[in-house]
């Protein structure tokens, strides 16, 4: 036998050990696990939290994810289609959703209607037919709760502006109330609600059982000239709304049976700069996204997305967010951010997490006493952001 021959024999030997060995301990192996049976089970969360973010889906999303401005990571989400509104209830019980479907996806049987979920099992209770809502997205006053949670008022335009009054302890509709040349709902503790006109008012809808009071402020802006963002803010503690206009003045009022609006004042102003104005090519900082501001209510900071441009640029996104203090009616904090973001909020707890997305598929959460980005979310969402007021 030759030498080359003698060598095969040997590494074919030596193969052939290795692999019964490796064989003997896979055997060994599966025989000394022991099969368990698999036992399912269901996880709870706790009850909505001020450090958390609700960002809303678009087309392709499952719903409404929740985030914790913590860690950065997701922790849930809200079934809601696109274009529905959320509400979340004041109590922490629940999760409300405007919502309009159809029973062949996109026509057939059209259905309107508020889905209520449980917080913790984020399972569906129920489910209150509505005879109508609008289905627009982008805005947070389309759907708001009053304060003590029992109530719910979702905008509607069929064929002119109305408001569906919604009893969420039984859980049924009530009745509308035409709005004409309205929009946009503030919630108005003990009284009703309260809405933007198109004449530069603001209208109180006073309800008293089957019937209603309407009466209007003296108007205070040219929604022509200058228009004020539907996307208000509204401070729950303080019975205040905070108001945007197009070229950066902010407004803030004091709701009850009469609405009394404040002073206004130019963010650019507060800035050191001059104020920005509606003249064609004239350049300057503005406001801009479809979710511009953002409250802090604990300590009154507004924080607002500015991009440099000319007027009516209100859509583009940011490459600065601008802290104001509104007391004071100053500018303390100046932060570049990228991506242009459109959307921006912020926890309501003592970290004061800022939220923006917009941009792109991603979200990004910055500490907004240092500016420091904390968490990227990669496709975190870019739709409008929730967060809840201290329970």
């Amino acid at each position: 036998m030759t030498l080359g021959r003698k060598l095969a024999r040997v590494l074919i030997g030596t193969a052939i050990a290795g692999s019964l060995a490796t064989m003997n301990a896979a055997v060994a192996l599966a025989e000394a696990v022991v099969p368990e049976a698999e036992e399912p089970g269901v996880m709870t969360m706790e009850a909505p939290k001020p450090s958390w973010f609700f960002v809303r889906g678009g087309w392709g999303s499952a719903g409404t994810s929740i985030f914790d401005a913590g860690t950065g990571k997701m922790i849930g989400m809200v079934a809601t289609s696109r274009d529905s509104d959320l509400g979340i209830d004041p109590s922490g019980k629940f999760y409300y959703v405007a919502e309009t479907m159809w029973s062949k996806v996109n026509r057939g049987t059209r259905q309107d209607l508020v889905s209520v979920y449980d917080s913790k099992t984020l399972k569906l209770l129920g489910e209150i037919p509505t005879p109508g809502r609008l289905i627009v997205g982008g805005f947070t006053t389309n759907f708001v709760l009053t304060d003590d949670g029992k109530t719910a008022y979702d905008y509607n335009f069929d064929p002119a502006s109305s408001v569906n009054i919604i009893d969420l302890t039984k859980r049924k509709f009530v009745r509308a109330i035409e709005l004409p040349g309205c929009a946009g709902m503030i919630p108005n503790p003990g009284v009703g609600f309260s809405s933007l006109c198109a004449d530069g008012t603001i209208a109180t809808v006073a309800i008293k059982g089957a019937t209603q009071d309407i009466t209007r402020t003296e108007p205070f802006f040219d929604a022509a000239a200058d228009p004020i963002w539907s996307n208000t803010v509204y401070d729950r503690k303080k019975k205040q709304v905070v108001m945007l206009s197009y070229t950066g003045v902010v407004r803030t009022a004091a709701v009850g049976a009469k609405v009394e609006v404040g002073a206004p004042f130019s963010i650019q102003e507060a800035g050191g700069m001059k104020a920005a104005d509606v003249k064609p090519l004239d350049i300057a900082w503005y406001p801009g996204g479809m979710q511009p501001m953002a409250l802090h209510r604990p300590t009154g900071m507004l924080w607002v997305l500015m991009h440099k441009g000319e007027y009516w640029s209100h859509k583009e996104g940011a490459e600065e967010i601008w802290g104001i203090d509104l007391a004071a009616k100053k500018v303390v904090k100046r932060y570049p951010v990228e991506d242009e973001p459109s959307n921006i909020q912020i926890t309501q707890d003592d970290a004061a997490m800022i939220m923006v997305n917009g941009g792109g598929k991603d979200a990004v959460i910055i500490d907004s006493k240092t500016g420091e980005v904390k968490h990227k979310i990669e496709n975190g969402g870019s739709g409008l952001i929730t967060v809840v007021e201290s329970m």
